[in-house]
């Protein structure tokens, strides 16, 4: 007979039937772990927001309707994972997943991406100047921290906290732009 389709799988969640729900998450747990893990590189918060994605599709499959399960599902869990990093869960990578976030923007909808790097230099041009320049040093001259604290004559411990702030500042500022993306995207 074959494997069921999405929509029977469908069906069957929304009859309660606990093997559609099986069928989904066996046929669809792995892409959508891999696309967590690559952007926060943190395979213990990737497993948690596939499982919270997959747990949130149980509970509400009374009242959800989806046409498109692999969209659907891929939307929910970029729209955690953004979540995750806004709220700071995942801070040390920030601004590496920052990247891959952005790329993917463009990638689907560069007009959008477009207007997230006009954000992005509007924050960066508001940064105070000392942090601007830790900043630009460390992204775009590629210099460790201890390098700038060579070169600015200033401790390590201030350009860890002036980056520190610097990436606050643009989770806080980017946030809503990222948020608002995913959510016009998840059907």
């Amino acid at each position: 007979m074959g494997e069921p389709t999405d929509i029977a799988l469908l069906q069957g969640l929304k009859n309660n039937d606990e093997e559609a729900f099986t069928g989904i998450y066996n046929r669809y747990w792995q892409p959508l772990y891999y696309t967590a893990v690559n952007v926060l590189q943190q395979a213990p918060l990737a497993e948690d927001i596939v499982q919270e994605v997959f747990i949130s599709l149980w509970r509400r499959r009374d009242e959800l309707e989806i046409t498109h399960l692999k969209a659907y599902l891929s939307k929910a869990v970029k729209f955690q994972v953004l979540k995750t990093i806004r709220d700071n869960k995942a801070d040390h990578l920030f601004y590496e997943r920052l990247q891959r976030i952005t790329a993917t923007i463009i990638k689907e909808d560069p007009l959008l991406g477009k207007e997230m790097q006009a954000i992005f230099t509007r924050l960066a041009a508001d940064l105070p100047e000392d942090c601007r320049e830790i900043f630009r040093l460390s992204r775009e001259e590629g210099l460790t921290y201890h390098e700038i604290a060579s070169r600015l004559q200033i401790s390590v411990k201030t350009v860890e906290k002036k980056m520190s702030f610097s990436l606050k500042y643009f989770r806080t500022g980017l946030s809503e732009v990222l948020l608002l993306f995913m959510l016009t995207r998840i059907h």
